[in-house]
């Protein structure tokens, strides 16, 4: 009898309560990342953050280098919050990473077209001496 209770217990090690280094979908223990690559996406947003601050209220450069740089940095801060947050890397699972990769960038492009349409119309609307009052 003791025998029996044994080699259930072996049996049963380690399925169904992620044993052996798996979670319950299967996937490595460190797929979904751990407190240090947390602490690195976390780290890589605030300096990504902090960098375009810093180059509008110093003015270092040009209004359109400026706006060039934002928006590259604000291009590798969507990549580190995808990578190190979303856990989006080159492992396939199940398509839902392509399908989630693809609705990220419609989104973005949508928001960066669309802002650049209304700036550009505000700047094209709000130029001096265009003085609304006087229009018939």
């Amino acid at each position: 009898m003791s025998t029996h209770a044994h080699s259930d217990h072996h049996a049963d090690h380690g399925h169904g309560h992620g044993g052996h280094g798996h979670d319950d979908h299967g996937h490595p223990a460190g797929a979904h990342g751990t407190f240090g690559s947390y602490m690195i996406g976390f780290v890589l947003s605030v300096i990504l953050t902090v960098i375009p601050f810093w180059l509008v209220m110093n003015g270092t450069l040009d209004n359109t280098t400026t706006t060039a740089v934002i928006l590259a940095l604000a291009v590798v801060q969507i990549i580190v919050h995808m990578v190190y947050f979303l856990h989006m890397n080159g492992r396939v699972e199940g398509g839902w990473s392509m399908l989630a990769m693809i609705f990220t960038v419609i989104v973005v492009v949508i928001m960066f077209a669309g802002s650049l349409w209304v700036m550009y119309h505000l700047n094209a609307n709000m130029m001096p001496g265009h003085d609304m009052s006087k229009m018939p």
